[in-house]
């Protein structure tokens, strides 16, 4: 690496100008010119992206290099076919659900999870606002989950219950939140760390355009270390990119079953000899997993 450049990854991106923490400080760049000529299947630079930059003796720099990514998280962009990546080499996504106040979309959560296994993102589900339910009712219900591999933390941002658990599980690393409206993502933040929920919310009030949201602008400095990028809103991700007959590779319960049905094409939704339809009628899948299943698979909203 030439002694002129930096070492350093992006914090914030808006109209053209990267913002990177480097060992240095802050700095804030634009593009080289080679990387953004021709057409572009995804963004050239991106949050999270590690990058080396060229500061001159006026003070303005220059990204020269954008390094491969490990993982993404990303949507179609909107008006093109191409991808628009949120994300960059994230370390975990936090599926914020209520356990009530709203009652959990466990629909949703599946689309989050079938996303977070395509691009095999690590994924954690925060069950939230424990203080209005039964812990023991509450577990019930996210359990499934927990069976299936996934890590559950059960939070209350009111009661305290849970905080210094997730604060651990962020610790040191580049984290996404996600989640419908209302769940608390913004309340439990502050109660992570004070303020920080209070940022990440003006940052999506300000950044509203119209019927497209302009979705994680900018990575969040966690005092103990790490980084939290928080997700505007519901859409701010979907299945843009998923063939219907990559499906249940993506359903933890289901991928292990496919090489056992008859059929080297099977729906898994009416074929003779279907080991997943099999393992529903035995119980190992459950009715609300195989529902959410079908809904992907025909395109169908929460």
């Amino acid at each position: 690496m030439s002694e002129k450049l930096i070492k350093g990854q992006i914090i914030r991106a808006q109209s053209g100008f990267f913002t990177i923490e480097t060992r240095h400080g802050q700095v804030t760049a634009k593009l080289r010119g080679r990387h953004m000529r021709g057409r572009q299947e995804s963004d050239a630079a991106a949050l999270g992206d590690h990058v080396l930059v060229e500061v001159f003796e006026d003070g303005s720099a220059v990204i020269e290099e954008i390094e491969e990514r490990t993982r993404v998280l990303s949507r179609k962009a909107p008006g093109r076919e191409s991808e628009q990546v949120l994300v960059a080499n994230l370390d975990q996504a936090v599926f914020v659900m209520a356990c009530a106040d709203p009652d959990p979309n466990f629909r949703m959560l599946d689309r989050f999870l079938v996303v977070a296994e395509k691009e095999n993102i690590p994924a954690v589900i925060c069950a939230n606002k424990l203080d209005l339910v039964m812990p023991r009712s509450a577990k019930e219900e996210f359990g499934l989950y927990k069976k299936l591999g996934y890590g559950v933390v059960y939070t209350s941002a009111v009661s305290g219950r849970g905080v210094r658990t997730l604060r651990k599980i962020l610790k040191d690393k580049l984290s996404v939140f996600a989640g419908p409206s209302g769940v608390g993502k913004s309340t439990l933040l502050n109660a992570i760390q004070p303020g920080l929920g209070l940022r990440t919310h003006h940052v999506r009030e300000k950044t509203k355009k119209g019927y497209h949201t302009t979705v994680v602008p900018e990575l969040f400095p966690l005092i103990e270390g790490g980084y939290v990028a928080d997700t505007p809103g519901v859409k701010a991700f979907a299945l843009w990119d998923i063939e219907p007959e990559e499906l249940d590779a993506y359903f933890p319960e289901m991928r292990d079953l496919v090489a056992y049905c008859d059929f080297s094409d099977c729906t898994h939704m009416h074929e003779p000899g279907c080991a997943v339809l099999e393992a529903l009628d035995s119980g190992s899948i459950t009715p609300e997993r195989y529902d959410s299943y079908c809904r992907i698979r025909f395109g169908e909203e929460e």
